[in-house]
C-alpha cells in the first residue's frame, strides 16, 4: 500500500503545473492560449519573460528531485528505488492530471531527477545544455542534445549501473519523442531561437 502511495505521490507531484498556476496567479495569463501552448519553462520563457520562466524552470527541476527522495522520506529507501518516483514525476509532468494531461516536454524535471540521484551527471548536462543553447540558439535541440549526453555518459560512465542507465535511457527518449515536432521545425528553418544567451 506504502509503495503504490509513493508512486501516487510521485505522478502527482509531478503533474503540478507550475507554469499555468505562475501564468494564471502573476500575470493573469494561461500560456497555453499562449506561444506554443506548452506548459514547459521554454514557453513561460517566451510568454511572460525572464522571472516567470527561471521560476517554472527552478519548480519544474525540483518536482523531479523531490520525487527521488521519496522513498527515503517515507522509509522505503530498501524497498523502491529512487529513480522509480522520479520517473512517475516526469510522466506526470509530461501528462499532468491538474492540466487536461497537457504538459511540458519533461527536460527540466528529468534533469532534476538526475539533481537528487546524480548530482554530478546533472552538472554536466546542465553544462552541456547551456553550451549548446549558446552556439545554437535553440532551446529544443539543446534539450535533445543533452538528453543524449546523459545516455552516452551513463553507458560509458556509469556501466554497470543498469537502473540508472535504463531510467537516463528513457528520459532522453521521452525528450527526444516530445520535441519531434521541434526537430521538423529545425530542419525547416522555422523553429524560434531564443535571444537572452
Amino acid at each position: 500500500m506504502l509503495y503504490a502511495l509513493i508512486l501516487v505521490i510521485a505522478y502527482l507531484l509531478g503533474s503540478i503545473p507550475s507554469g499555468l498556476i505562475v501564468g494564471k496567479l502573476f500575470y493573469g495569463k494561461d500560456i497555453r492560449q499562449h506561444g506554443s501552448g506548452n506548459l514547459g519553462a521554454t514557453n513561460t520563457f517566451r510568454t511572460l519573460g525572464m522571472k516567470a520562466g527561471i521560476a517554472v524552470t527552478l519548480t519544474d527541476i525540483l518536482k523531479g528531485t523531490f520525487a527521488t527522495f521519496l522513498p527515503f522520506i517515507f522509509g522505503m529507501d530498501m524497498v523502491i528505488h529512487p529513480l522509480l518516483p522520479g520517473i512517475l514525476a516526469v510522466i506526470g509532468h509530461m501528462f499532468p492530471i491538474f492540466a487536461g494531461f497537457r504538459g511540458g516536454k519533461a527536460v527540466a524535471t528529468s534533469a532534476g531527477i538526475l539533481l537528487g540521484f546524480q548530482p554530478l551527471l546533472f552538472l554536466l548536462v546542465i553544462a552541456v545544455f547551456l553550451i549548446s543553447l549558446k552556439i545554437s540558439k535553440y532551446v529544443s535541440l539543446s534539450s535533445i542534445i543533452a538528453g543524449i549526453f546523459a545516455f552516452l555518459y551513463s553507458l560509458i560512465f556509469e556501466f554497470g549501473e543498469w537502473p540508472l542507465i535504463a531510467v537516463v535511457s528513457a528520459l532522453a527518449f521521452f525528450v527526444i519523442y516530445r520535441h519531434r515536432a521541434n526537430i521538423q521545425r529545425i530542419k525547416n528553418k522555422t523553429e524560434p531561437k531564443v535571444k537572452w544567451i
